[in-house]
């Protein structure tokens, strides 16, 4: 079964507190008793010696010291002159009586006592149950009062002139105090212990909650949720701790951030090279279905050139023009596929220079005036000024003239075409409009991709073979520009931006 850290914290201190409760217990009751006998016999020593020291042969001299000294200890205090009578006594009970056969201290009068000692009378009610030597003045008895059935603790002491002074005091009130004593520390051990055992619960709940808070953190962790952090603020090493949690969730989080981004371009690096595949296996394809027409028929009117089946001049003329009209396509068709190459792989560098984009454009009406008037398409050119852009003029021209031209091959009734150059924020957008058919909603996409034809017949038909907005879209991407297209009104509209010469 599984026990908390807060439950075995509060359990050890409880032990613990109870173990020392114990052993005061233990102790109190073994010693105490001992304890008060020896501070009194220490406290009748000590008033011995004050009585010593002041006694010169008179009680009624050192009378008020002689009643403090047993009223303090709570005895009873005689002294006896050296021949016999009572010269003070605390109490009357011995008053009339002779100095005991007692032990004669060593300068006592040999011939008051033949024993050479004394003790309180009667003799035969007095019992010593212990003697003890102190020095050669004292000697220190516990007696029992056999009568009274009390022991009493006894100091006989031979003082400086010779008299003999007796302290008698019970033992009875010693033992009494010992009980109460061990009653009240029986009471306050308990007390204690009940007291030691809230603050122990106490204690160990507000020691653990740190801990908790860490685990809690520690388990959002290992979850892989670092937005808790650690409030602990101690200034030990539950708080170093709390601080290193935080730091560690931070470094973690960051870690985790930084793998997950590039997990995931890893995951998009490994698309994109999934769809470069499929785009070179594509790619492959139509080039092979693209050459296979041109080549097929360049063989068959060569074949037929050489076998001498066209025999007049008129005949030999056309299979020449076939041969030399495909071999164009397939040359056309290998330049845009280098220069398309070239472009994406990143090798081709961009020759910029400032240049007028108005000039450019009318410059192309006029190569292909004559095609529109054979085609009977009216082209609206729309300027609100003159436009100096930044960039490669070859490839801006190129991207001119295939979005020029693919206008023409795809424009319709009623026969027009429109390019437009505005200013919009910093850049020159130049719009290519031509009407005719809108292209299919699930092909404004794809049209930019390599050999993809919206309409393959009519494509063939003009001689194109899906690579003109393959070009331009990599021309635009490697001048940093955006490009687009977008059905219109009775139209198609194609679109792209230019950076103003003044911008760069």
């Amino acid at each position: 079964m599984r026990v908390s850290i807060k439950t075995r914290l509060f359990v050890s201190l409880s032990c613990l507190m109870l173990f020392f409760v114990l052993i005061s217990l233990s102790l109190m009751g073994i010693g105490l008793e001992k304890f008060y006998t020896w501070q009194k016999q220490e406290a009748l020593l000590a008033n011995s010696q004050t009585i010593n020291d002041l006694y010169h042969g008179s009680p009624e001299e050192i009378s008020l010291e002689l009643e403090r000294a047993a009223n303090t200890l709570g005895a009873g205090v005689i002294i006896f002159a050296p021949t016999g009578p009572i010269k003070y006594t605390s109490f009357d009970r011995f008053i009339n009586h002779r100095p005991p056969d007692s032990l004669l201290l060593p300068n006592a009068d040999a011939n008051y006592t033949p024993k050479n000692q004394f003790r309180i009378p009667p003799k035969s009610t007095q019992l010593v149950k212990s003697s003890q030597a102190i020095n050669s003045q004292t000697i220190l008895e516990i007696q029992l009062d056999q009568m009274l059935q009390i022991e009493f603790m006894v100091l006989e002491r031979q003082l400086k002139n010779g008299d003999i002074l007796i302290i008698r005091q019970p033992l009875a009130p010693m033992s009494e105090s010992a009980v109460a004593a061990a009653h009240f520390m029986t009471l306050t051990g308990i007390l204690t212990l009940l007291a030691g055992c809230g603050w122990a619960f106490f204690f160990s709940r507000k020691f653990t909650l740190p801990i908790l808070d860490l685990n809690r953190i520690a388990q959002r962790m290992s979850k892989l949720d670092f937005s808790q952090k650690c409030t602990v603020t101690r200034g030990d090493e539950l708080g170093e701790l709390g601080q290193n949690i935080n730091y560690l969730s931070d470094q973690l989080d960051a870690a985790i951030s930084e793998l997950n981004k590039k997990n995931q371009q890893l995951m998009a690096d490994v698309e994109k090279e999934r769809s470069l595949d499929q785009m070179r296996k594509y790619f492959v394809s139509s080039v092979s279905h693209e050459l296979k027409t041109p080549i097929s028929l360049i063989l068959g009117y060569a074949e037929g050139l050489k076998e001498d089946i066209a025999r007049d001049a008129a005949s030999k003329d056309f299979y020449c023009s076939v041969i030399i009209d495909e071999a164009e396509k397939m040359d056309k068709l290998v330049k845009d596929l280098l220069n398309l190459s070239q472009i994406e792989s990143g090798l081709y560098q961009l020759n910029r220079t400032d240049f007028d984009l108005d000039l450019m454009l009318k410059d192309i009406a006029k190569k292909y005036l004559t095609v529109l008037e054979k085609r009977a398409i009216t082209l609206e050119y729309a300027s609100t000024a003159s436009h100096w852009v930044n960039g490669d003029p070859l490839r801006i021209e190129q991207i001119l003239l295939n979005l020029f031209t693919n206008a023409i091959d795809h424009a319709e009734l009623p026969y027009l075409i429109k390019i437009t150059a505005l200013n919009i924020e910093d850049k020159i957008r130049v719009f290519v409009y031509n009407s005719g058919q809108p292209i299919p909603e699930e092909s404004l996409e794809k049209i930019w991709l390599s050999f993809y034809k919206v309409d393959d017949a009519r494509t063939r038909e003009y001689g194109r073979y899906g690579l003109g907005l393959s070009i331009v879209r990599a021309i635009q991407e490697l001048h940093g520009n955006g490009y687009g297209v977008e059905n219109g009104e009775g139209g198609v509209m194609f679109w792209f931006d230019l950076t103003e010469a003044n911008k760069i």
